[in-house]
């Protein structure tokens, strides 16, 4: 081999070999999720939710107002903003969803980032299930044994059954939908897992590469069991049920489910509506499981304060869906309504950290836009499967417009969010007319903002609903 040869074959090794490893400056990411988030948080300007810990980050980060799931459901949710893919009506369907599966071949997030130079980790619960991508971690994804204690508390507002062993068994999860525990922290699954996180994050503060951190808390997915101590927090919280506990004039039958997620659970009627009374304590059990995990992500930011990483840590922190608390008479997610589809993210940059400046924006986002955020900020080039845009113009400039849209789906229903509007067609999966529109909705938003009355079918707002049909095909997923 002659001597330009070698040289040549040189220097494309050693290009192979840099791509490996990350450079010496490059930032470290906390990815955070929680599971059922919804932005019902103080740094959102909702008061109800006792959330000091997420409301800090929130103040020294951007706060994205608008922020939209791909799928309200979690399994389809994670995977879709792992890789960086829009859902369609065979990919990323359900809570089972798996990139593996769904999206053979695609480079999830945290490979992109391995394959770039970083140590990746997972811990709690992040995809739905720990052995997909799995070889994009550096370890083996780790997961608590969340036995809760043998015991279920009284709480005030309601009382468990007398016979509870004989209720439990004829439901299908075998406990109630809440419980009080008078127990430290680290008893339940979400202490345990800032436990790991808090010792992960000392270990790998010791190395020299850069980390990929991803930390999944469960609560507050249902049972909304929760230390006794985050009950206390609302003892004297008026829990009222929401104004519009009913379902939206005009609203087709495809957009309101029965919640079945809850009624899995004892003491839960199979039909119909909760009780007043149980309906005002899974409230609060909400608001209790918030303010639990709220003090977990406080722990990780401690930590990442006292090993000196926060200043050149990005911290993202996402719910992988919004939740109904009562809202059309739903509870859990499961349908295009704003509650389920509009979740919580916020992003912090070392930069921001630094300054303890943050920001906040109005311009819309889709959670198919973390993927390439990371990227840019972490100066790692995009994989070319990416079909979201980053997020970073916004970082900087609040004030930009961004896309102007943001787009999801659940089962046979499509959804559009745009800055005033939010509209759904709804589709048959049967016969011949299937892929047909068999039903729409349509909110105005600047009037409208709870979407109590669906405005699809009233003609003056025919052009309107073109428009949107129109847009919504052109962009979503097939």
């Amino acid at each position: 081999m002659g001597t330009l040869a070698k040289i040549i074959q040189f220097c494309s090794l050693a290009i192979g070999v840099t791509s490996l490893y990350a450079a010496p400056d490059s930032p470290n990411v906390l990815f955070i999720a929680v599971d059922d988030l919804r932005p019902e948080l103080g740094s959102y300007q909702q008061s109800q939710i006792i959330s000091p810990h997420i409301d800090r980050l929130a103040k020294s980060g951007t706060r994205f107002d608008r922020a939209y799931c791909m799928v309200p459901t979690c399994g389809a949710s994670r995977a879709s903003l792992f890789s960086g893919q829009r859902p369609s009506p065979n990919r990323f369907v359900s809570y089972t969803a798996r990139i593996d599966e769904d999206s053979p071949g695609t480079t999830a997030i945290h490979q992109h980032f391995k394959n770039n130079g970083y140590e990746t980790h997972s811990l709690g619960k992040i995809l739905h299930y720990p052995t997909d991508q799995s070889e994009g971690w550096s370890e083996a994804p780790w997961r608590p044994n969340r036995d809760d204690p043998k015991i279920h508390a009284k709480i005030k507002g309601w009382t468990n059954p007398s016979d509870l062993g004989a209720l439990t068994e004829q439901s299908r999860n075998k406990r109630l939908p809440f419980a009080s525990f008078d127990v430290d922290d680290d008893a339940l699954g979400d202490g345990k897992v800032a436990n790991e996180a808090i010792q992960r994050i000392r270990r790998l503060a010791e190395k020299k590469s850069p980390f990929f951190l991803a930390v999944g808390f469960f609560k507050p997915h249902l049972p909304f069991n929760a230390p006794k101590k985050y009950w206390d927090l609302y003892d004297d919280t008026p829990i009222d049920l929401p104004k519009n506990y009913f379902v939206p004039q005009g609203a087709p039958e495809e957009a309101i489910h029965n919640f079945g997620e809850l009624r899995n659970y004892a003491a839960v009627p199979k039909t119909g509506p909760v009780s007043d009374e149980m309906a005002r304590t899974l409230i609060r059990g909400y608001y209790a499981c918030v303010s639990y995990t709220d003090a977990q992500i406080g722990r990780l930011l401690d930590v990442l304060d006292e090993t000196g990483l926060s200043e050149n840590t990005i911290v993202v922190l996402w719910g992988d869906h919004g939740w109904n608390l009562g809202e059309h008479t739903l509870w859990c997610k499961h349908c295009t309504f704003e509650t389920s589809m509009r979740a919580p993210l916020i992003i912090r940059t070392p930069q921001q950290a630094k300054s303890s400046q943050g920001n906040s924006t109005h311009a819309l986002a889709e959670f198919i836009d973390i993927y390439p955020t990371l990227c840019e900020l972490a100066g790692i080039d995009s994989p070319d499967h990416l079909e979201g845009q980053s997020l970073v113009p916004l970082i900087r400039d609040s004030s930009l417009e961004g896309k102007g849209f943001a787009i999801g789906r659940f089962r046979n229903g499509d959804t559009i969010r745009t800055d005033r509007w939010r509209y759904t067609e709804y589709t048959s999966s049967q016969g011949a007319g299937k892929g047909s529109v068999v039903s729409r909705m349509l909110y105005d938003h600047s009037k409208d903002p709870d979407e109590n009355r669906n405005l699809a079918n009233l003609p003056e707002y025919k052009t309107i609903v073109s428009e949107l049909s129109r847009s919504l095909n052109s962009n979503k997923g097939r």
